[in-house]
């Protein structure tokens, strides 16, 4: 090395090694030995050298001489002196030379995988900067609009929850207790259930779609002019379906053409029934990775908000609210909806042309057919108008499809499990034309249908409380949404009648089948209210009860004695006793009094 050689740098052996002392042409004797060594051209010295700007040799040479004049000890503490003023230098360096890369973006300081980058944004890159922005860079420049979107991209980074590495799971040891007791509800209640942090659960998200068996292609029908060719074969937004066509749908192959909906057209909502504007389909076009959907029709329920929902799923997620025009006339007379079409998370999309004339069964439409209005999606997850969610999406898909590596969850009823005993039910409660479900029930037993019992195992139910769906789009699954939408098209709108029917006759073709959980779980992430009309009659009926607080008694207050009784008792009894006395004679005098005025009859005062 040369006279202006950097401690920074370090090379063979330690800092302080005497083969490299000697180098640097430090005093290592008490005399100082020649150099045998050719002299060694001058060069710029480093910026942590020794030599500072002094140039060449001249560093050396006053070190050298500081070292001659100094004593040993002297000189050891003044190289262990040298050693620590670089260390914190090369230290003071380091963390300037970080904080200078972090300013170019928030992403620098940020550790999590690709695959979650692309789980909220598919054209993210490992930069954290989209594809259209880093070309950008590498041409002319960012104009106005790229420079906004990247302003965007970096406050969303901010928010970003970092990667987490866990060795096990912390819900591995949870344990699932009843609900916990409570005398003032003896219904159905919700179960403790271990939900991860959000920035957890998505550390947990699978980084490929999980696999369709056999189903790898699934397109859907479209028909220009429908003609119903048979009695119950479905409607006209379903596309009559025969029943040979309903067969065919249950043999699974490895592409599939079946009928979904939206029969009378390529892109759902456009001129097909169930219409929606074009500026609400282009935003759920942009819809990316994750929706959260529900709908309310026929003014049937009152719009819940979701709480408890973490910011970034607030920037990430799609929250979509399907209204038609009654329900929306509706809403704004109590509500305001934005200029953004917003109320509160929600983004309302108001639905026109309905195919059916049943409320109810409208909502099936985006229940069943969420895939085909959100085709960018990968998760969803649908609760009905009634219902409010309490829990973070992020951790809702965790804990019920990504914890348990299933594509398809649904909790099972709370009470019924068997689907005669769900049709006696609907019958009993006028949910529909008692006719209809007996029809669909001997449809259903010519196939095959049979009593719930244990030799279904592992399947717990054959009856879905049908209000939540959480799932995954690929092919599978769609195609489950799909012909069990059929069923619904063609029988009663009572998706929990048909529900075990079509899960059977897919899980004998294929090695899948929708996970059920427990109806006090599903109890935990959502919060049920009661429909309009029942709510509406439930205030009613309390406004026309009396009180339910005792009336209020006036006590009058307690009459002092005077000092003397108070001293003498027995004479504050006595004068009491004649004060009693005087008041009935007072009292019998006035009777006789009017008993004369009125010719001797006695009138009665009320």
């Amino acid at each position: 090395m040369s006279g202006g050689a950097s401690l920074g740098l370090r090379s063979s052996g330690s800092y302080g090694s005497l083969p490299q002392q000697q180098q640097l042409g430090g005093c290592q004797s008490l005399s100082p030995a020649p150099s045998a060594s050719p002299p060694l051209a001058a060069r710029k010295p480093a910026k942590m050298s020794l030599g500072g700007a002094g140039g060449g040799a001249g560093g050396p040479r006053v070190f050298a001489r500081i070292c001659k004049l100094a004593g040993r000890r002297q000189r050891m503490l003044l190289l262990l002196l040298v050693a620590v003023a670089v260390a914190f230098c090369f230290l003071f360096s380091s963390l300037v030379s970080k904080d200078e890369d972090a300013s170019h973006g928030v992403e620098t300081m940020l550790v999590f995988s690709d695959h979650v980058r692309s789980f909220v944004n598919p054209v993210w890159t490992s930069s954290g900067r989209p594809v259209a922005q880093r070309d950008s860079l590498t041409t002319s420049g960012l104009n106005t609009e790229s420079h906004s979107r990247q302003k965007q991209v970096q406050d969303l980074m901010r928010r970003f929850p970092p990667a987490v590495v866990m060795d096990h799971h912390p819900c591995e040891n949870f344990s699932l207790s009843p609900p916990p007791i409570d005398r003032k509800r003896t219904g159905p209640r919700p179960c403790p259930v271990c939900y991860l942090p959000v920035e957890q659960a998505l550390t947990l998200r699978p980084a490929e779609p999980s696999a369709s068996p056999i189903l790898q292609s699934l397109n859907y029908m479209s028909k220009g002019i429908l003609i119903s060719e048979e009695s119950n074969g479905g409607s006209l937004f379903g596309g009559y379906p025969s029943l040979e066509e309903r067969d065919k749908s249950y043999n699974i192959k490895e592409s599939m053409e079946v009928h979904c909906g939206f029969i009378r057209g390529k892109i759902p909502g456009l001129n097909t029934g169930f219409d929606i504007d074009e500026a609400d389909r282009s935003e759920m076009q942009q819809c990316q990775k994750t929706v959260v959907a529900s709908a309310i029709f026929g003014n049937y329920d009152v719009l819940q908000q979701p709480e408890n929902i973490s910011d970034f799923s607030k920037d990430t997620v799609c929250f979509f609210m399907f209204l038609d025009e009654e329900t929306e006339t509706a809403i704004k007379n109590s509500t305001t909806i934005d200029h953004t079409k917003r109320i509160g998370l929600w983004r309302i999309v108001v639905v026109r042309n309905l195919p059916y004339s049943d409320a109810r069964r409208n909502g099936k439409v985006p229940k069943l057919l969420l895939h085909r209005l959100f085709p960018n999606v990968r998760y969803s997850i649908w609760i009905d108008g009634k219902l409010k969610l309490v829990r973070d999406p992020y951790q809702v898909l965790e804990r019920f499809l990504w914890r348990k590596n299933v594509s398809f969850a649904i909790s099972i009823h709370y009470r019924r499990f068997d689907v005669f005993e769900e049709a006696e039910a609907n019958k009993a409660g006028g949910k529909y034309d008692n006719a209809s479900i007996d029809y669909q029930i001997e449809f259903y037993k010519r196939e095959g249908l049979t009593h719930y019992s244990s030799a279904k195992l592992p399947i717990t139910s054959d009856v879905p409380e049908g209000c939540v769906i959480i799932r995954e789009h690929i092919p599978i699954t769609n195609l489950f949404t799909c012909l069990w939408f059929n069923e619904v098209d063609r029988f009663t709108s009572r998706d929990q009648l048909s529900f075990s029917t079509v899960r059977d006759k897919i899980r004998s073709q294929v090695n899948w089948t929708a996970d059920m959980f427990l109806d006090c779980e599903r109890r935990d992430f959502v919060v049920q209210s009661y429909h309009r009309e029942l709510l509406e009659q439930r205030q009613a009926t309390l406004k026309s009860r009396p009180p339910l607080w005792p009336p209020v008694v006036r006590v009058q207050p307690r009459k002092m004695l005077p000092d003397d009784g108070a001293k003498e008792p027995w004479k504050a009894s006595a004068s009491k006793k004649m004060s009693g006395k005087r008041t009935r004679d007072k009292k019998l005098i006035s009777r006789r009094t009017r008993t004369k005025v009125n010719g001797g009859k006695e009138a009665t005062q009320l």
